[in-house]
Order: structure tokens, then C-alpha cells, then sequence
């Protein structure tokens, strides 16, 4: 689906056929996932706030500006939900450890590859949230400096910043 037939499932929506909604989501649920997954290192937290952005999405959705892309709307709200509930949230837990895709049945590189996800987990989660959310988007999301900063409502440069910074502490955070 491309960014017109997006638009054109939108205006549907608003003009009373809700069932399409269900376009929207099944396009969009495993990125949304994603990126809140990667902001609370919980599995079950980040199936919270996935459902409650496509919900407040839909209550919203006569709000969004149909000249923008629909996707870093949807992550700024994404965005929002995650980092109200972390400011809530005085911990950091790591989900349990994701099934890595290998070239190899080689256990123990499997092995080193998940215990390397897991270090960079912990890590990512000592992060700053504005710093986080910033690295989550560029790198995890592959999103451009353009979208990070228009997601996060801030300048180009901002963006830029945050990323730097952002992979700069964990560098720090990594280092034996």
C-alpha cells in the first residue's frame, strides 16, 4: 500500500466505513510493535501500547494532516503512549531473549548473538528515553534524520544530535 492508497483508506474511514481500519493496522502493528518493544524491552508492555496507539490513532484519526506521512504520525503517537507509561515506570526489564535468524546451526555463534542482543538491550534501556526513542527510530525503525525529527517534533539538526549522542552513551554503556 502506498502513501496514496493510504490516504485514500483515511478518507474512507472518516466517511463512516471503519472496517478499514483494519488495513491501516495489519500494515502498520508489527513496526508499531517494534519500536515501543525496543522503547520498554517488554513483550507484553510494548502489546499494551501497540493496541492503545492503534486505538488512540482511530479516535484521532480525523486530526491527521493527510499532506504528511501517516507512519510518523503514527509513531509520534506511539512515541507519546510509550514515554508517559516509562515515566510511570521506574524500572527497565528485558523481555524474554528474541529467536535470532542465522545463516548458521552453529549453537554457539547463536548462542554469542543473543547474548550480544541481550547486552545491547540493557544497554539500550539505560538510555535516556529522548535519546533512546531518537537511536530506536534511526537504526531499528531505519527511519531518516527527516522522519526522527518530525516524529519527535524537533529540528533536523536535534535529531542528528540526539542519534549522536545517544550512540555515543552507548558506546560508554558497552565498553568493558
Amino acid at each position: 500500500m502506498n502513501q496514496r492508497q493510504e490516504k485514500t483508506i483515511i478518507e474512507h474511514i472518516l466517511k463512516g466505513y471503519h472496517d478499514q481500519y483494519t488495513l491501516i493496522v495489519e500494515k502498520y502493528k508489527g513496526p508499531v510493535f517494534n519500536l515501543i518493544c525496543r522503547m520498554t524491552g517488554n513483550y507484553q508492555d510494548a502489546e499494551d501500547l501497540a493496541q492503545e496507539t492503534f486505538v488512540r490513532t482511530y479516535e484521532s484519526l480525523w486530526r491527521f494532516n493527510t499532506k504528511k506521512r501517516f507512519f510518523t504520525w503514527l509513531c509520534a503517537i506511539a512515541l507519546n503512549l510509550t514515554r508517559n507509561y516509562l515515566k510511570k515506570k521506574t524500572f527497565f526489564a528485558v523481555s524474554e531473549p528474541e529467536t535470532l535468524a542465522s545463516d548458521t546451526n552453529n549453537p554457539e555463534q547463536i548462542l554469542v548473538r543473543q547474548q550480544e542482543a541481550d547486552w545491547l538491550a540493557q544497554c539500550l534501556g539505560k538510555l535516556p528515553i529522548r535519546l533512546r526513542a531518537a537511536v530506536v527510530l534511526r537504526y531499528y525503525q531505519d527511519l531518516s534524520f527527516e522522519e526522527v525529527s518530525e516524529i519527535l517534533g524537533i529540528s533536523l539538526s536535534a535529531a542528528k544530535m540526539r542519534v549522536y549522542r545517544g550512540l555515543e552513551k552507548l558506546r560508554e554503556l558497552m565498553a568493558p
